[in-house]
């Protein structure tokens, strides 16, 4: 360096004493100016002038690429985005969650995961809201596989796409070492591939978590009843999923005592319905006092029918039961209709046979129906 510069002096000395026109500072600055390096390309300006982050956005983001030197990499990228159809904001996500994907090689990488994935069947727009949902594994072509094997656990897209916005882990957590030893478990439990992604939705992590700890989810649920195989088993494992054992053994005295269960009614609600066990307290206790005190049903006759603790108190349980004495009391109802069927079926069937048939005897029963089930008590539904 020493020896360049003392040639370039020597050179700009002997310049200036046969030019008396251009002073010796103009020869330096030109000089200066002809060995200087490129100005360095202005990251964080690029981010937010060309991506649209906030400057906020930019700074974090520019500690994390500043290897990048110049815009070509970055534009092919932007490019690839545009083409998949994101929208400025959505590649603007897209950076700010992982600055990294600015520096994909695109035909090298993310062009042949479009094309490995649109021959699963996964569609150009379902790949945008990948690359949205996982950027950062987006620019891995291991991606491909992995959803191939998911694909037909999940059962469509879709599906697969709802679990991925919930749990990227997913795409993250090894297929061999973790989710397949899983999701052989599960089926060892009795669980098909359709109670497996049902499963996922609630328990998120489910697949993606050391396979020791699905083991012991699997005994919480055995230990509270429900044996593997079961029909029920999934949801005793969505019940069992965020509860440790004391945990439910402190949920178990609970409903004893809400619902005056004994020890063995307490058992054989938990086993027909798992799901009660996540229920919270005081929709239960609601619950429990309208069951009790205004229907008169006996608390056994909740054990062995826990399904009616999964409905809404305000939207089905006491509309129903206000038409159902409303027809008793006009002495419309010429059967005594157990009250459990008239909340288990559907809308469609609870108006077939308590609404339509009474329209001339009571032409405003649908109405006040429709009203208790947005919480208004009608007048005629008041019987005191």
């Amino acid at each position: 360096m020493l020896r360049l510069r003392n040639s370039i002096l020597s050179h700009l000395l002997s310049t200036s004493a046969a030019s008396t026109v251009w002073p010796l500072h103009q020869h330096l600055s030109a000089a200066a100016a002809a060995v200087s390096p490129r100005p360095s390309f202005a990251v964080e300006k690029y981010l937010i002038d060309t991506c649209g982050l906030t400057r906020a956005q930019a700074l974090k983001a520019a500690t994390k690429i500043p290897h990048v030197n110049c815009p070509s990499k970055p534009d092919a990228v932007l490019a690839f985005l545009a083409g998949l159809g994101l929208s400025s904001a959505d590649v603007a996500a897209v950076v700010a969650r992982d600055p990294k994907f600015l520096c994909a090689g695109v035909e090298r990488t993310l062009d042949p995961v479009v094309l490995g994935l649109n021959g699963l069947g996964i569609s150009r727009s379902e790949v945008a809201r990948l690359v949205s949902l996982a950027p950062e594994r987006f620019r891995s072509r291991c991606i491909v596989s992995k959803l191939q094997y998911y694909l037909p656990l999940f059962g469509s897209t879709e599906r697969l796409l709802r679990a991925l916005n919930h749990s990227s882990n997913l795409l993250s957590s090894s297929l061999e070492k973790v989710v397949k030893p899983n999701v052989a478990f599960l089926q060892e439990c009795g669980l098909g591939a359709c109670d497996i992604a049902s499963l996922c939705g609630c328990a998120r992590w489910i697949l993606a978590t050391k396979p020791e700890h699905v083991r012991a989810m699997a005994t919480r649920a055995e230990a509270v009843g429900v044996p593997r195989g079961s029909g029920l088993f999934r949801q005793a494992m969505q019940a069992v999923a965020f509860l440790s054992e004391s945990e439910i053994a402190i949920k178990v005295e609970q409903l004893k005592n809400m619902l005056k269960w004994s020890d063995a009614e307490v058992g054989i609600a938990v086993r027909k319905a798992p799901m009660v066990l996540v229920r919270s307290n005081d929709a239960l206790q609601r619950k429990s006092e309208f069951f009790i005190s205004e229907v008169g049903l006996e608390p056994a006759y909740i054990a062995h029918r826990p399904a009616l603790l999964s409905y809404s108190l305000e939207g089905r349980i006491k509309p129903r039961y206000y038409v159902l004495k409303f027809l008793k009391v006009k002495g419309l109802l010429h059967q005594d209709r157990d009250y459990y069927n008239a909340v288990m079926i559907s809308e469609k069937f609870f108006m077939a046979r308590f609404i339509c048939p009474h329209k001339k005897a009571a032409p405003h029963l649908a109405e006040d129906y429709a009203a208790a089930c947005r919480g208004e008590m009608a007048t005629r539904f008041r019987f005191t």
